[in-house]
């Protein structure tokens, strides 16, 4: 086991972190500098919806310089990106105020870790849990805090998969990483029913493809799968890709694909439903809740999804946050971050519950 005090000690560990697109780089002087993208023809404007948290947040971030992703195909750019990102995330999940456990454990040479909390009571239920970060970054120790809140809320203990990383390990590793703890769980005392999926950013897309993997192969579906701000289309065609990349704190105007896909996907077709779910067949697929905010650069991935599997005959929830970036969750101290938490706990604990 590792205590959370544990943790604090070791935040100089090579432990790999982070989202989709470097967004701290926009709000902190400390990121890996990088180059500055073009300006917008209207400067954005602070929501006036959202939280006095919220507000305050996208002050501070609006009134740094703004700084493209850079050349994430240089290894020292991209070592520096995850070293940078491993400490911002683990200060963000240390601001979860709870205990909490991390146990390692090796799934059929796929590490993982199981999160536990006192509030997760529940030991016939399983939350697996794909985390973020464009394909290329995160890691199942550091992408801890919407975790320890949805899976708090939920009563239920959350295992985080540490798949391969692109682009060491491009598709189909960790897809394949996904499949592989999914059918550990079922040879391990859980029936499908007793499992719940999601990810957030490119870990929701690998969440929403490990549905339509099962599906394909005639395999056992969760109970419920859910996605935070997922990526769903790699060929970027949809309209908020440019509509909404100056508002999106995490881009601020930057190309959201600055090399990442091409280094996830390879020389496979990005229309492939298993690395662009958005293309996918949702028949008879398990129910679905999306969470995107309107100032997420990815809301058209959400957007299209929802209508493709809803076409399809699936039970789907399109949630969207009024004011909210891309994967707002990860922010400890943010009311909607608890809040869309909360909510997505009440799905799990609803679909989990529904199959008993």
């Amino acid at each position: 086991m590792i205590k959370k005090s544990a943790i604090a000690r070791t935040m100089a560990l090579s432990i790999l972190s982070g989202l989709v697109w470097a967004d701290v780089q926009a709000r902190d002087a400390d990121a890996p500098q990088t180059s500055e993208p073009a300006r917008p023809l209207i400067e954005p404007g602070i929501p006036k919806t959202v939280s006095p948290q919220a507000q305050r947040y996208y002050e501070k971030v609006y009134a740094q310089p703004r700084r493209g992703s850079g050349d994430i195909q240089d290894p020292e750019h991209l070592a520096n990106i995850r070293q940078f990102l491993n400490a911002m995330f683990l200060k963000q999940s240390q601001k979860i105020t709870e205990d909490y456990d991390l146990e390692k454990i090796d799934i059929d040479g796929v590490p993982s870790v199981w999160i536990r909390t006192p509030a997760m009571t529940r030991d016939d239920k399983v939350i697996l849990y794909l985390h973020g970060g464009g394909y290329i970054l995160g890691s199942a120790e550091v992408n801890l805090a919407n975790a320890l809140r949805i899976g708090s809320a939920a009563g239920i203990k959350v295992l985080s998969v540490d798949y391969g990383l692109a682009p060491e390990n491009p598709f189909p590793a960790g897809l394949e990483d996904a499949r592989t703890v999914y059918h550990w769980l079922l040879g391990h005392g859980y029936a499908s029913r007793d499992i719940a999926v999601y990810g957030d950013s490119s870990g929701g897309g690998l969440a929403l493809a490990l549905g339509l993997s099962l599906s394909q192969n005639g395999e056992p579906l969760p109970a419920a799968v859910a996605a935070i701000s997922p990526v769903t289309d790699l060929l970027r065609e949809g309209d908020s890709n440019e509509t909404i990349k100056w508002y999106d704190p995490s881009t601020r105007g930057a190309d959201p694909e600055t090399g990442h896909d091409a280094m996830y996907a390879g020389d496979h077709d990005r229309r492939d439903p298993l690395i662009s779910p958005v293309f996918g067949d949702f028949t008879n697929y398990p129910p679905v809740l999306l969470q995107v905010g309107t100032r997420d650069v990815l809301m058209s991935d959400s957007i299209r999804l929802a209508r493709k599997a809803r076409s399809d005959g699936a039970d789907v929830t399109l949630d969207i946050w009024d004011g909210m970036w891309h994967v707002w969750h990860d922010h400890a101290d943010l009311p909607e971050a608890e809040q869309a938490s909360n909510a997505m706990a009440a799905f799990f604990v609803k679909h989990l519950n529904a199959q008993e």
